[in-house]
């Protein structure tokens, strides 16, 4: 019997790994699936047996695409949300995970609160936040108009001006603003993030930078020609992460919700799913082929 290689084993055990993701997607995912895409195709119909369908073919995705006045406009501010935040996160997680890297008193607790905004963010937590007395009283006061001010400030309104007279580009400056305005909701959502780079980050060899420091390389040719190489690939886990992280839960995915259970019409809302799924796979299938080309394996 042939000797396995070192790369057959790895590809073997990366196989043993996914048995029980195809097992799972086979028993519990593939017949929903292709039900719904059955719905797609037909409108659904109660009958006194069960349900019924009858076949009506792409008038559901045409309906979906030039009737209905919701699914494009938050179909396009779920992408343009996205494109805006991602990138933001992954910067910020990388840089937070970098500065956690370091050795300092009190590291433990620092990277303790960092993680905080995903316990903070967590359906629980966000049901008691909503029905707070802070949350009614923030409410009240922005109606009074008491912190309408303050978030104008937060807003970087003063930002904006000060990069524009500089003579920075009109759509740097907006992006940077926006920027401003999202960050509550990038390190909300930073948290899983920074952990996958700070456990990439310790992977790394001392003796590696120990080397370079022989040689002579500054600290910021040692995280350009070291650290950033050897965690591109999590550069890629995170950026897939948190594009799907992003498309998870928001306002179209409610839409889509609500047209099914609320309006009880199954065709259209699987028409809607299944555009959105496919929006989805695009962006993820553009987003992954760009970075795997410059990723470094150290193998």
């Amino acid at each position: 019997m042939k000797k396995l290689s070192f790369e057959q084993k790895k590809g073997r055990l990366g196989m043993l790994f996914l048995i029980p993701w195809f097992l799972g997607f086979v028993v519990f995912f593939l017949s929903p699936m292709l039900q719904s895409l059955r719905f797609t195709l037909s409108e659904l119909k109660t009958t006194p047996q069960g349900f019924e369908l009858k076949f009506k073919g792409l008038e559901n995705f045409n309906q979906a695409l030039t009737v209905d006045p919701l699914f494009n406009r938050l179909l396009t501010e779920s992408i343009i949300n996205m494109l805006v935040n991602v990138p933001l996160i992954i910067f910020f997680s990388l840089f937070v995970a970098v500065l956690l890297n370091q050795r300092f008193r009190g590291r433990p607790f620092a990277r303790a609160i960092f993680f905080l905004p995903v316990i903070l963010t967590s359906g629980v937590i966000v049901s008691l936040q909503e029905a707070s007395f802070m949350s009614e009283f923030m409410n009240q006061s922005t109606s009074n108009g008491i912190v309408e001010g303050a978030g104008n400030i937060l807003q970087g309104v003063q930002f904006e001006a000060l990069l524009l007279n500089s003579g920075v580009s009109p759509w740097i400056v907006e992006y940077l603003v926006g920027a401003v305005n999202r960050i509550y909701e990038i390190v909300s959502k930073s948290g899983v993030q920074i952990l996958i780079f700070l456990a990439g980050l310790q992977s790394i060899s001392p003796s590696l930078y120990e080397a370079s420091k022989i040689e002579g390389a500054t600290g910021y040719e040692s995280f350009w020609k070291i650290t950033f190489p050897m965690i591109s690939p999590l550069i890629l886990t995170n950026v897939i992460f948190s594009i799907i992280d992003s498309f998870s839960n928001n306002e179209i995915t409610n839409l889509i919700r609500d047209i099914a259970f609320v309006n009880l019409d199954f065709g259209l809302s699987a028409a809607m799913s299944w555009m959105y799924f496919g929006s989805i796979m695009l962006i993820l299938g553009i987003s992954s082929y760009l970075i795997a080309k410059n990723v470094f394996y150290n193998d």
